[in-house]
């Protein structure tokens, strides 16, 4: 069987409010009908009714887009994505949380910019937020944690300084994939609404990068990210912050060549040290939340080592 041009590969758990919207704008895409596609529902061990949801959609699915639903008992974001890039048909696999909706051409536009970019190994999306309540004040400091991404231009990700592109709107080349980034991972990302080291995609597309395939930016991609309100208040967003500069390290080492690392880490132990101090000596007296969570971010890089030999060299590994 020859391949589709496109997968829709949509992890979710617990979300049988937010589904039926997701999949209503996936149902209404726009420009799709040259385009062999599908959607993949990975369900990550809910435990609601998301698979009921599921059977409706797809006794009144279209008829040029078949709507697939798999069951993945472990759960975990990079677990839930190896099982979906391991069932999916499509030469290229965009990746949607069950809290983004896709802008009405987001595939086609997705499949457009894969085919037309031969050296392309995996590309993200503009990612507007959702607010259910206003943000606190100074929150675009951290808004890309979330994640957002407002640039309004697309780019190529050719400098360490521009990071990776995040998990929510990615678009791979499934074969970019399969041939350099499967393998054991350090970060495994979320597991249920809970926290684990968070940007389990980034340590795979570094790998992808180093093998010479492009990482790119596609501002002609848009997806919203719903962002309810718990997910702003005080305690979420300093625990959010500490977990997302705790999983660091991995992913500074990754910038560099095997040989450079014993030399740079004890530079960077130093920076995070330096950035620590004018960080508190900065905001000593403020009552700043966004201050106090950024805190958090530059502790959390500072153990990030320390924290991730811990957990690779424990007993339950």
């Amino acid at each position: 069987m020859l391949p589709l041009d496109f997968t829709v590969a949509i992890r979710t758990f617990n979300a049988a409010e937010r589904l039926p919207a997701l999949l209503d704008e996936l149902r209404s895409q726009q420009h799709t009908d040259s385009i062999r596609w599908e959607v993949l529902i990975v369900d990550n061990n809910s435990t609601d009714n998301t698979v009921e949801i599921v059977q409706r959609y797809q006794a009144d699915w279209l008829p040029i887009c078949e709507l697939h639903y798999v069951l993945e008992l472990q759960q975990g974001a990079a677990i839930a994505r190896k099982r979906a890039i391991q069932e999916a048909k499509g030469t290229f696999i965009g990746f949607l949380d069950d809290d983004t909706l896709p802008a009405p051409d987001w595939v086609a536009k997705a499949c457009e910019f894969g085919q037309t970019h031969l050296t392309v190994g995996a590309y993200g999306s503009r990612i507007l937020p959702d607010y259910e309540i206003e943000p606190p004040p100074n929150f675009d400091r951290i808004a890309h944690y979330m994640p957002t991404m407002l640039r309004k231009h697309s780019f190529r990700y050719d400098s360490h300084r521009r990071g990776m592109p995040v998990g929510a709107g990615l678009v791979i080349r499934k074969q970019a994939w399969l041939d350099h980034a499967i393998g054991a991972q350090i970060i495994q990302g979320p597991v249920g609404r809970g926290f684990a080291l968070k940007g389990e995609e980034t340590e795979a597309l570094w790998k992808i990068k180093s093998a010479s395939w492009e990482i790119w930016y596609n501002a002609e991609m848009s997806i919203v990210h719903k962002i309810p309100k718990w997910r702003l208040e005080k305690a979420y967003l300093m625990n959010f912050l500490k977990v997302i500069g705790l999983s660091q390290h991995r992913f500074r080492m990754l910038r560099y060549q095997a040989w450079q690392r014993p030399f740079v880490f004890p530079l960077l132990l130093v920076n995070d040290l330096q950035k620590i101090a004018s960080h508190t000596l900065k905001h000593r007296n403020s009552e700043d939340l966004i201050a106090a969570c950024e805190l958090q971010f530059f502790i959390g890089r500072l153990f990030s080592p320390f924290y991730i030999w811990t957990r690779l060299f424990s007993p339950e590994k």
